[in-house]
């Protein structure tokens, strides 16, 4: 089950790791996505903080932290095909986050 901010940023856990992506709702509002600004492997950010930006043919938009965490792994496929967000945006994930504070999930929305 994946748990999702306001700011339709979704997290799943998964084997003590959290994989962070981007809504279908907001891939949809956004249009064609052109450019995603990612973090680097060992970036720590607090929950509700920045942590890169997409950017479509429509706007750009910031990316916030669902939960708290350490950036483990960045999903490179975005850098060279950002599209990927729109085509199947549950399955192409952002970050992959560690360190991660369980606990912070209770103020998100399950679905």
């Amino acid at each position: 089950m994946r748990y999702y901010t306001k700011t339709e940023e979704w997290v799943l856990i998964k084997d003590g790791l959290a994989y962070v992506g981007l809504s279908e709702y907001a891939a949809n509002e956004l249009g064609d996505i052109v450019f995603v600004d990612l973090p680097r492997v060992g970036d720590r950010f607090k929950k509700e903080e920045s942590f890169g930006a997409v950017e479509s043919v429509k706007a750009a938009s910031d990316l916030y932290m669902p939960i708290s965490g350490e950036v483990y792994e960045v999903n490179e496929l975005l850098e060279d095909n950002p599209e990927l967000l729109n085509e199947d945006p549950l399955k192409n994930y952002i970050i992959v986050l560690t360190g991660i504070k369980e606990e912070e999930l209770k103020d998100l929305i399950l679905k």
